[in-house]
């Protein structure tokens, strides 16, 4: 057995992928359309996994998009998904330039928590070795739930 993906449910395919992809980092792998089934399903990878074999790769996140409306609740009781950033300060800064507010904040240099916009719980963790404590991380303080 091995893992393959995690699908998220989402509203807005165009806010999600901003998201995702230009804030968060992932990259769009393969996409599908079901006009029947009225839905799209867009694969991500982060960055170091494209290229590797399908089992080095970890696992992938996709996204399904009902082409219908439909409100989604629950967001916090999936959990969350992690992901090993190369620098959690830059990461961060990245994600709240683009509009998004850090959660939990990388006060240690080494965890921070973010939503998408569909209420997804993201933690980022730093490669290797926490990073020194550094502002404006140090004295920023938690908001709302992660």
């Amino acid at each position: 057995m091995r893992y393959l993906h995690t699908m998220v449910r989402v509203k807005d395919l165009d806010a999600s992928l901003r998201f995702w992809t230009d804030l968060l980092g992932l990259q769009e792998v393969r996409r599908m359309d079901n006009e029947q089934g009225r839905f799209t399903l867009v694969f991500l990878a982060a960055p170091k996994d494209l290229g590797r074999s399908a089992i080095e790769r970890s696992p992938e996140v996709e996204l399904t998009w009902n082409w219908d409306p439909e409100d989604y609740t629950g967001g916090r009781n999936f959990g969350h998904l992690a992901y090993k950033v190369d620098d959690i300060y830059a990461a961060c800064q990245r994600l709240m330039d683009g509009g998004v507010v850090i959660n939990r904040p990388p006060r240690d240099g080494r965890m921070a928590f973010v939503r998408s916009p569909d209420g997804i719980s993201i933690e980022l963790l730093q490669e290797g070795e926490p990073l020194a404590a550094a502002e404006p991380w140090v004295s920023m303080p938690n908001t709302g739930t992660w």
